[in-house]
């Protein structure tokens, strides 16, 4: 019932891109996660630089090799408290959702970033004038997404400014628009003080019973955290995630949606989809 893909910069470093979708379609790969700057080596795809010809270039070569981005990635920080940088910010995402058909993308997809210069975990992203600015960007953003027909997909972590599932909802109310979707990363809605069993559960049945409608690609991942609290990836199945609690959740209500593996690798990509294939089928 999942369809699985992968984030495409974890199949390898940057490369020509007609080299690169060859390479990550004859692994057997037919959905992914695409951004740009991390894939490919001989596009510049600095804001001003798009075109419709770019979008219809990557489209051909995405065709040919029977490959499908599910998401278009754009990493943005949407709440860079520095007008002119947020600004910026913003026209960057804004020019990728202006191509994102042309390139037969399902989604423009971000997380809600950090409240500091330099992104770096600060606790004033939790405050209320984080908020208003995320509001004051995803504002602007959602009235091109409406104005283009293109979703926005939009992904909850657990130290930026859409940290659990109560604030993705009130996000969603507040901005009252159809074209914005959720980008469900279970792993990073799970912060160091709350790894056990009973909490997770409560999380995924908030996100389910709050948003679940909304919910239109996966991110699976496994983790732990560092005596830092820093996220580490690591291999499916030998981290702190429950992972059967959401899988059985998305089993019930999401049948065909395409779960996006991140931090795999082209040898290993094979190994964690049977993981979590048997983790769903059991």
């Amino acid at each position: 019932m999942l369809q699985f893909g992968m984030r495409a910069h974890d199949f390898s470093g940057a490369k020509p891109a007609a080299t690169f979708i060859k390479d990550i379609s004859q692994a057997g790969i037919r959905h992914v996660q695409l951004a740009f700057e991390k894939s490919f080596s001989d596009i510049d795809v600095s804001t001003g630089r798009y075109s419709a010809g770019l979008g219809n270039y990557i489209a051909q070569l995405m065709n040919q090799h029977q490959l499908h981005c599910a998401v278009l990635g754009c990493y943005i920080n949407p709440v860079v408290p520095d007008e002119t940088l947020r600004q910026k910010e913003v026209a960057k995402f804004v020019e990728r959702l202006r191509y994102a058909k042309h390139m037969g993308a399902d989604m423009v997809g971000t997380e809600t970033g950090r409240y500091s210069i330099d992104f770096v975990p600060t606790a004033a992203t939790d405050s209320d004038e984080c908020y208003k600015t995320l509001l004051k960007s995803f504002s602007e953003i959602c009235t091109h997404a409406q104005s283009l027909g293109v979703v926005v997909g939009v992904e909850g972590v657990f130290d930026h400014t859409l940290s659990t599932p109560k604030k993705m909802k009130q996000f969603l109310d507040d901005l009252a628009s159809p074209n914005i979707e959720v980008i469900l990363d279970f792993a990073n809605l799970i912060s160091p003080s709350n790894t056990d069993a009973d909490t997770q559960q409560k999380i995924a049945e908030q996100a389910f019973e709050l948003y679940g409608d909304r919910i239109s690609v996966l991110h699976i991942k496994d983790c732990v955290f560092d005596e830092a609290g820093v996220q580490k990836c690591v291999q499916p199945g030998t981290g702190l995630i429950h992972q059967q609690i959401v899988l059985n959740m998305v089993k019930q209500s999401k049948p065909y949606i395409i779960g996006l593996i991140e931090e795999s690798t082209a040898e290993r990509f094979a190994s964690d989809c049977d993981f979590y294939t048997r983790l769903m089928n059991s």
